[in-house]
């Protein structure tokens, strides 16, 4: 048998929340003496306390916390339990975590808001791409990454069954559709591939080009700044510049994407 104070240690929890635990009824002590009412614990009530702090960490109140360890919940029941509410909070993390690079990207552009971009005027090479399409609910990158990413990835499983190297890296595309945005992503291929649809992308004269470095979740100070040397130099852009692939290394934050805007599409002020 353990004191109030021993079996505390041994948990890892304060002995007033131990006091707590019991007053609710979520975990009574093996023994109180009587007269000095002193509380007594046993090792196998670790078990317990166990259940109700990985409970109470996952996100569940108290009295949730009850109510399942009242159902008796063997131990397999509780492991799948446990292991769907992780994943609920791990999604959670992954959506607050994409909200804050938002911001942090929203920040930045503000801050460089003034900065000039390294804007490349080139001519753009015509290429035969076989692409796939979908539609993103909106242009912002957490609308298109769960879109634009998918597609490419069937794309290559695609090309690599039909036995297809590509012959260059990504080009993804965007066009306006409805209240949303049409995706395409694209790969160079010589010849045409059974099951995906080959498009000829004619050559662009001229094009302004800005390259990007890292996620293109944070593309957005780079995306306005190609904007303004666009309007600064007297052109319309469409808004969609097309993102051509340098490098995709496994960590995001590596990757190096070139920006595109045919400038031979818009008409100079």
């Amino acid at each position: 048998m353990f004191s109030i104070g021993e079996f505390a240690r041994y948990g890892q929890v304060s002995v007033r929340m131990l006091r707590h635990y019991d007053s609710l009824g979520l975990l009574t002590p093996a023994e109180v003496e009587g007269g000095t009412g002193y509380r007594y614990y046993t090792a196998d009530q670790l078990g317990a306390l166990n259940r109700i702090i990985a409970l109470k960490d996952l996100g569940f109140e108290l009295r949730q916390v009850r109510a399942i360890l009242a159902d008796e919940l063997d131990a397999e029941q509780l492991r799948g339990m446990l292991r769907l509410r992780r994943a609920e909070l791990e999604q959670t993390v992954h959506e607050e975590t994409a909200r804050l690079n938002r911001v942090e990207a929203r920040l930045r552009t503000i801050e460089e808001s003034g900065a000039e971009a390294e804007v490349v005027v080139k001519p753009l090479e015509p290429v035969r791409l076989a692409e796939l399409t979908a539609i993103a609910p909106g242009y912002a990158p957490a609308d298109i990454g769960p879109v634009i990413r998918p597609l490419f990835g069937e794309l290559c499983r695609s090309l690599e069954t039909a036995g297809v190297t590509p012959r260059g890296c990504g080009l993804a595309r965007y066009e306006p559709r409805g209240s949303g945005v049409l995706v395409r992503a694209g790969l160079p291929v010589t010849d045409a591939v059974a099951g995906l649809s080959i498009v000829e992308l004619p050559g662009v004269d001229r094009a302004a080009t800005v390259v990007h470095h890292g996620s293109m979740d944070e593309v957005l100070p780079t995306a306005q700044a190609l904007a303004r040397w666009v309007a600064a130099n007297g052109y319309q852009g469409s808004g969609y510049p097309r993102e051509h692939t340098l490098a995709c290394p496994d960590d995001p934050d590596d990757w190096v994407t070139e920006l595109q805007d045919p400038l031979d599409c818009w008409n100079p002020r």
